[in-house]
């Protein structure tokens, strides 16, 4: 006599947790994304010269400049000193998001 499978077409329920599991995982991650997008993150260069402020979705939402550090002659300066903060704020971006999720998305 053959044995008989208490599989009936359906999905199996290991298969099914595993699938539901996946979902509760993927629903996390999108709700971690989101908090992660609305939280600034600040970083300044040239001695608090400059402040860039970014979002977690990596949006520039500020920046500041002290007159003092206005040169009309070396504006050259005041350029890389918007970019290393604006980019130290971007690296705090990933920095959260490395660690909010460690290499999963």
């Amino acid at each position: 006599m053959a044995k008989r499978s208490n599989f009936q077409g359906g999905i199996p329920g290991s298969y099914a947790n595993m699938m539901k599991q996946a979902q509760r995982m993927q629903a996390q991650i999108q709700q971690s994304k989101e908090q992660l997008e609305q939280q600034s993150f600040c970083a300044a260069a040239g001695g608090g010269a400059v402040k860039a402020t970014v979002t977690g979705a990596r949006k520039v939402t500020s920046i500041e400049i002290a007159k003092e550090a206005v040169d009309p002659d070396d504006v050259e300066t005041l350029q890389e000193l918007v970019m290393a903060a604006v980019n130290e704020a971007l690296g705090q971006v990933d920095a959260a998001e490395e660690q909010l999720f460690g290499g999963m998305i």
